[in-house]
């Protein structure tokens, strides 16, 4: 693959957006746990609504989508390079999931939504499909994205419409979040999020079709590799020229359509599944937005010194998402400073923003000095470990 360098520039740069995006959401939500204070203003919750719906409009779903995308990329990237050699990376990779979950387990001890232990397991699965031919691979990304499983539960809930369904079975469990994060004791906390919070999310998760959304767009990002769509070529801007033009198109009349269907269907029972599928290709279609809008602006000489400041962060992703959480979860939770009972979304998107700052100011400074991330090099070191 030619111009590589080209390629990693705008894959960091994309990956420091996806970072920052996911920052600032997780500060409106108090890391996960949902609480709104006592005694706001009228016009403070007509603000907190407005930032909320733009929030989760824009990122809500599609950030965590850009990351597993790039997820895939970065596998094809190593396997690729490591295949030029005359090397098989698969075990290497199966070594390097096993540490990514025990970096995940580390970052679920603060935040219970942690997605880094569910990519390590997922992950797994592209070892099997990394020598596939690339039309094959096609298919079977291509089918996880219509959600096979959801599409069995709306059949089978035709059959019987009026059937009462329960809540969703994470929703215990996101319940009970109440008794140990306002507590002031980080052992506590910690052992919740690893035991009811982790249960929780990995529910939540295969509830809403994220299982297969993941491994599909891990999929297609390994896909996104192979055709060489972040090279920078005449070819690669005509494809995410008409990708942003049809994922446009294609994004307006389903969200159109997932705002509406509850009031189209009646039966829970139906309805659950449908929207699960929905909100799934509402929110691919909005990334591919995304994605394909941020490419092609990284390519302009104006828009890419602007773009090119979120490439250090990128780079420092994973230290990122970890440190995101030990410091959001002690502004928030009851063991640190407990702001989850005075912050609503405006003054959360606030912080946001400022820890979004600092946290480039401080991956800046790092770079400059480092090849790696504190973290990326802990797992880079532990990787490569008996290589020479």
């Amino acid at each position: 693959m030619a111009s590589t360098s080209s390629r990693l520039h705008v894959i960091d740069a994309l990956r420091g957006f996806a970072i920052v995006s996911i920052m600032l959401l997780h500060n409106v939500e108090h890391f996960d746990f949902y609480f709104t204070p006592e005694n706001i203003p009228g016009w403070m919750a007509s603000i907190d609504t407005i930032i909320w719906d733009s929030l989760f409009f824009i990122f809500g779903g599609k950030s965590y989508a850009i990351f597993a995308f790039l997820f895939g990329l970065t596998f094809f990237i190593q396997f690729n390079n490591q295949e030029k050699r005359g090397n098989d990376f698969r075990p290497r990779f199966a070594w390097r999931l096993l540490l990514l979950f025990g970096f995940g387990l580390i970052n679920s001890a603060f935040f219970q939504g942690d997605i880094l232990t569910i990519y390590a397991i997922i992950g797994f699965f592209l070892i099997p499909m990394a020598k596939l031919s690339t039309k094959t691979v096609f298919w079977i990304a291509l089918f996880l994205m219509l959600q096979p499983y959801e599409w069995f539960h709306f059949f089978t809930a035709l059959q019987n419409p009026v059937l009462q369904i329960a809540d969703p079975e994470s929703w215990t469990y996101f319940g009970k979040m109440g008794e140990y994060i306002p507590e002031n004791n980080i052992l506590n906390t910690f052992i919740g999020n690893l035991t009811n919070g982790k249960i929780g999310v990995l529910l939540w998760n295969w509830e809403n079709g994220r299982i297969f959304q993941i491994l599909s767009l891990f999929l297609f990002g390994m896909l996104a590799g192979r055709k060489s769509l972040f090279v920078t070529s005449e070819k690669s801007k005509q494809f995410w020229a008409k990708t942003l033009i049809i994922a446009a198109i294609i994004f307006i009349p389903f969200y159109l359509i997932k705002n509406s269907l509850a009031n189209w269907i009646q039966s829970e029972n139906v309805l659950r599944p449908l929207l699960t599928i929905e909100t799934s290709w509402t929110n691919i279609a909005f990334m591919l937005v995304l994605i394909s809008g941020f490419t092609l602006l990284f390519q302009k000489k104006f828009f890419h010194k602007v773009l090119n400041l979120f490439s250090p962060l990128g780079k420092m992703s994973l230290s990122n998402y970890i440190i995101q959480s030990v410091v959001g979860s002690s502004i928030y939770y009851g063991f640190g400073l407990g702001l989850y009972k005075y912050t609503s979304p405006t003054y959360g998107l606030l912080i946001g923003i400022v820890l979004s700052l600092l946290m480039g100011y401080f991956c800046h400074w790092w770079m400059k000095n480092h090849k790696h991330g504190p973290l990326e090099a802990i797992w880079h070191k532990l990787t490569w470990i008996g290589t020479k």
